[in-house]
């Protein structure tokens, strides 16, 4: 039985490839229909991979944009050795270490700012190249061939703010070896260096990721579906920030929870100060929370009706991360172009 289906996956394989080199033939030949449609089956794939190198969902938007552009230009230059999906993914990451060489990491508040107690002064905005969450509405579908590049743990803003820390080129290597899982002669052919240098770029950056990943993060980066338990205390979450109930809020923290709020240089340390601070630092008005989904996690949409206006309009999105039943970070992002990559309602 093993081997009938081994060659039947065998098959199926086979003519994949078949078709996909008639779909190049007909693009090389200025078919630019065929070329879009080929293309686009890796869009939502390529986007995450830019996403990862990035840390920006706008800018993995452009990226993808830019690696067809390339791609449909250097056509004639795809020579086959690789597959058409190889050789986009081959494009984007050169796309992308172009932008990397041009500007700084992206980062969150704990990185450029001193941790501020429940009554500072709420500070003003400040343009730094803030980490963005990622949506989950915008990752490959569950079923999709593509949906295996696509894994919890290397997709949390956890993981996306300590590879923010490595060098482009260890990034890249990190990322295709790892996340991708590329061999070491594949991932060495795309980035035009070594087998030696990919394997001496890759023992560098797993040093550096487990220096600044959270230590306890075995314990939550397995599965992709939301557990009941995590829905609960989720939907504790909100009613506790609904109702003004401070003892609530702080019973669904733990003690040691982060919260941030770019693109302010603010965060605070500890549950105290959170709650503390969550009456300090809000806006007048009543508020209303809908839970959501970006990296995976469990997020909030955070909704504020004024008191001199009507009508609730969207304020931040808060993303979770929980561990041990508890939320231990909290990342509140409020500037509107990240709020407008969810394609939540406006106002309710």
């Amino acid at each position: 039985m093993d081997r009938m289906w081994a060659t039947v996956e065998a098959g199926a394989v086979e003519r994949g490839a078949d078709e996909e080199s008639a779909v190049v033939a007909a693009a090389r030949d200025g078919d630019e229909s065929a070329f879009g449609a080929l293309a686009e089956r890796h869009r939502r794939e390529l986007q995450v991979h830019c996403y990862r190198m990035l840390g920006s969902v706008e800018e993995s938007e452009d990226l993808v944009q830019e690696t067809f552009l390339r791609a449909w230009r250097g056509l004639a230059g795809f020579e086959g050795r690789s597959t058409f999906r190889g050789w986009l993914y081959r494009i984007a990451t050169n796309a992308c270490l172009d932008v990397l060489a041009q500007r700084p990491r992206r980062v969150l508040p704990y990185e450029v700012a001193p941790a501020a107690r429940g009554d500072t002064a709420l500070p003003e905005p400040v343009d730094h190249p803030w980490l963005e969450p990622y949506p989950d509405r915008l990752l490959p579908d569950a079923d999709a061939p593509d949906a295996a590049a696509v894994e919890r743990e290397t997709i949390e803003l956890a993981f996306l703010a300590a590879i923010q820390h490595l060098p482009p080129r260890q990034r890249a290597v990190l990322i295709l070896r790892d996340v991708l899982g590329w061999p070491a002669k594949d991932t060495a052919a795309l980035l035009d260096l070594s087998v030696a240098a990919v394997k001496s770029a890759l023992q560098r950056a797993r040093v550096t990721m487990r220096r600044h990943l959270p230590r306890r993060r075995s314990e939550w980066g397995a599965g992709t579906d939301p557990s009941a338990a995590e829905r609960a205390l989720l939907q504790r979450y909100m009613d506790a920030h609904q109702r003004r109930d401070p003892r609530a809020l702080a019973a669904v923290l733990r003690a040691d929870v982060r919260v941030s709020f770019p693109p302010l240089p603010l965060w605070l340390d500890g549950s105290r100060d959170f709650v503390r601070g969550s009456t300090e630092f809000a806006t007048a008005g009543e508020y209303r929370y809908r839970p959501t989904r970006a990296n995976l996690q469990p997020a909030v949409a955070v909704y504020l009706r004024r008191p001199d206006k009507s009508g609730f309009h969207l304020l931040a999105v808060e993303v979770l991360r929980i561990e041990e039943g508890m939320i231990s970070e909290i990342v509140d992002f409020s500037a509107p172009r990240v709020l407008a990559a969810f394609g939540l309602p406006l106002s309710l």
